[in-house]
């Protein structure tokens, strides 16, 4: 990277991003994080449409940037930021929909692991299939918050632990596959988890998701875009936890 004239695909100078960062999907989700939960916030990159703020959350500077839609998005954003920002910890903030019945609409998942149909666990190391999993630390942090935050938010939605299905196909339908999932763990199905966590252990960082139930893939039942941002919040506060995980 060039000093002041960003990557590709970021406009910030250097300095410009917290070494801990957020990371919803949704550039207008960047957004309204920016505004609604961090502090001091001034935008630092705006690329494609691509919003990135950095501000503070209780005193410790923190930025927000988009990722986009899937693995490839998210990797080449994740790895401009551990490669070229000096980013240390990133934490997706995003939406999952629900396999098995015990996860309902509006809970939260914490992604334990990260299954894919994506190449990107097999590129890392030649004949090997990677197993993409997040930083303990921030999944230790993440866990610890989440009780409290239930207190606090007393809305009766859960929070689970466990894998999730990073896809590539958003519209293909699959049911012997989620069926298999289910019946060997998996909580929900998303799209950038897996790109997330394998770039975090290519780059050196860490790495976790959390994630909003929106959808139930056996039930059909979704969250309207109004429910979304409420229940959001909840996972945002702890994916900051994870992201303020101590060393």
């Amino acid at each position: 990277m060039t000093p002041g004239h960003g990557t590709p695909h970021l406009s910030a100078a250097p300095g410009d991003f917290a070494p801990l960062v957020l990371m919803p999907g949704d550039p207008c989700r960047a957004r309204r994080i920016a505004e609604t939960f961090l502090n001091d916030t001034r935008l630092v990159t705006d690329v494609r449409g691509i919003l990135g703020y950095t501000g503070t959350h209780r005193g410790v500077p923190m930025s927000v940037l988009a990722s986009g839609m899937g693995i490839p998005s998210m990797s080449i954003y994740a790895t401009e930021l551990f490669r070229h920002y000096g980013v240390r910890r990133i934490v997706r903030v995003g939406t999952a929909g629900a396999l098995p019945a015990s996860v309902a609409v509006r809970d939260v998942v914490i992604a334990s692991a990260a299954h894919t149909d994506s190449s990107v666990s097999r590129l890392l190391v030649d004949g090997v299939t990677l197993s993409l999993a997040p930083s303990y630390r921030s999944l230790r942090a993440a866990v610890d918050a989440a009780d409290a935050v239930g207190r606090e938010t007393s809305d009766g939605a859960a929070v689970h632990i466990g894998p999730v299905f990073s896809s590539d196909h958003f519209y293909l339908d699959r049911p012997a596959v989620f069926d298999a999932l289910e019946r060997r763990g998996t909580l929900a199905v998303e799209m950038e988890a897996a790109g997330l966590y394998a770039v975090a252990a290519a780059e050196g960082g860490e790495a976790l998701a959390v994630l909003t139930v929106s959808d139930h893939v056996r039930t059909g039942e979704a969250l309207s875009a109004e429910d979304r941002e409420t229940c959001f919040d909840r996972a945002v506060r702890i994916a900051a936890a994870g992201l303020l995980a101590n060393d």
